[in-house]
């Protein structure tokens, strides 16, 4: 019985864990990891650097000889002579031949050397390539993040404004009660609500809207069971906007990805440029080949016994000349191993190739090298004045928030005190709920600024420590 009760409670705990791990509010490193884990266009480049890989070896198997054996069997089927009665008859004969040979370049221009520096350059190029998705990626996933967390902490403030708002339509319906305030009061307070309640709405619309985003980003189609770390966190002192636009720059080009990237591609095309410079010199290579062959038919052999024929006569006596012939006997054909011995033949030497004319394809290649090293150069240029132009107004930009976020955090003091004062003044029967209403709504559109405000320059702010070779994080 126990045993029953440990099974089910086991299976139970199985059961709820995994929801338990979908309800793990994840933070901006976890979210980030799984992007650079799950992403199509990275997992994309990382075949890409493995492709890269592969076309090192092969660069390198350049420099190894080339092996390559071969092997035939052959029926001959026709008109051939009878070993045995020396007639030509339609006879089928077979036979074998085996062979091998062997090639290596001795001097190709240096080419296979070019060649295989310039895999090495692409495999790097790839890693920066990969390096700078990875960055990419992780930029928008921290956008995403905190706009998640902007439209929460927006969909918390309007939960609140509404909280106060129905505890002051409850008060105003006891003041109308004890008729400090007239029921007309009621009405602008009603309908102040109606309208909170509408942007209550949209700010959850657009809470849940941001979370899918970054769900999908993340490749997680469980929505209802996404969530991140919401706590709150201080906005950070910019100390980076103390430094110079000119010195972040410099910082960024040190280590930036697609600097290092542009730069890797410079270099392939300087390669490039010399492999087609090395097509136009003579190609010395150095050959060995091995052959034999393996005959499967019947064979006349000596028999160990002589006879004697003649084959003229003296033209003074006419005496006959006799000549001594060794009888001949069918043996069968030799063993394989013996054939490989007696038949094979060995072939080497050197080989020289030199270029004279090939319709100015070599030549036309050189140039056209040339035009795509130039293109890779200006490329390089243009890359690191779009950089400096992204470091310059990114620098521009989080200084204008934090100065707009600062101004924000001074209106929000101000129409706080506004709507306390009005709210002080509309209990006493100062002022009308219509004012009232006024100075609470500029109080609260204050405070939505403020956060959008501040979230705006963090997200700024975090772009720029980016440029300058920050971890990317949110305290």
């Amino acid at each position: 019985m126990n045993k029953i009760y440990i099974t089910l409670f086991l299976t139970i705990l199985l059961g709820i864990a995994p929801l338990m791990a979908q309800n793990k509010p994840m933070s901006l490193e976890e979210c980030v990891n799984l992007a650079l884990e799950k992403n199509i266009s990275i997992k994309q480049s990382e075949l890409d650097l493995l492709n890269a890989g592969i076309d090192q070896k092969n660069a390198f198997g350049n420099f190894l000889p080339s092996v390559n054996l071969s092997a035939s069997h052959f029926w001959n089927n026709g008109l051939n002579q009878n070993i045995t009665t020396g007639l030509f008859e339609n006879l089928t004969t077979q036979f074998s031949s085996f062979g091998g040979n062997l090639g290596v370049d001795l001097f190709n221009g240096l080419q296979n050397i070019n060649q295989y520096r310039r895999a090495q350059l692409n495999v790097l190029a790839q890693q920066y390539r990969l390096a700078d998705i990875a960055d990419d990626v992780s930029l928008f996933v921290a956008s995403a993040y905190l706009q998640v967390v902007l439209n929460k902490e927006i969909l918390v403030v309007q939960e609140k404004q509404i909280q106060t708002t129905e505890l002051e339509l409850e008060r105003t319906k006891e003041l109308v009660a004890a008729g400090v305030l007239t029921p007309r009061d009621l009405f602008e307070l009603e309908a102040n609500l109606a309208t909170q309640q509408q942007s209550l709405v949209q700010a959850q619309n657009n809470y849940r809207l941001s979370k899918i985003n970054l769900a999908q980003f993340l490749l997680i189609t469980d929505y209802d069971n996404f969530e991140i770390q919401l706590e709150d966190f201080a906005v950070p002192f910019p100390e980076i906007l103390q430094k110079d636009p000119k010195e972040i720059f410099e910082k960024a080009v040190t280590f930036r990805n697609d600097v290092k990237l542009a730069e890797t591609n410079i270099q392939i095309a300087e390669k490039d440029l010399e492999i087609a410079k090395g097509a136009m010199y003579p190609r010395l290579s150095g050959f060995y080949s091995y052959s034999t062959r393996i005959t499967y038919d019947d064979r006349l052999v000596g028999a160990g016994t002589f006879s004697t024929a003649p084959i003229g006569y003296v033209e003074d006596s006419g005496q006959l000349v006799l000549r001594e012939f060794e009888d001949t006997t069918i043996a069968p054909p030799l063993s394989f191993a013996d054939q490989f011995s007696l038949y094979d033949g060995h072939n080497f030497g050197l080989q020289l190739n030199i270029p004279v004319f090939n319709g100015k394809s070599l030549s036309n290649a050189v140039k056209r090298s040339r035009v795509n090293l130039e293109r890779t150069q200006n490329t390089f240029s243009q890359q690191q004045l779009d950089l400096e132009t992204a470091v310059n107004q990114a620098f521009n930009d989080s200084k204008g928030a934090y100065t707009f976020y600062e101004a924000a955090l001074k209106t929000e003091t101000a129409t706080q005190r506004a709507a306390d004062d009005a709210f002080v003044r509309f209990e006493a029967g100062a002022m009308n709920s219509f004012d009232y209403v006024q100075a609470k709504q500029r109080y609260e559109a204050a405070v939505s600024d403020a956060i959008r405000a501040k979230y705006d320059y963090v997200f700024k702010l975090k772009v720029i420590e980016f440029y300058f070779g920050l971890p990317l994080e949110i305290n």
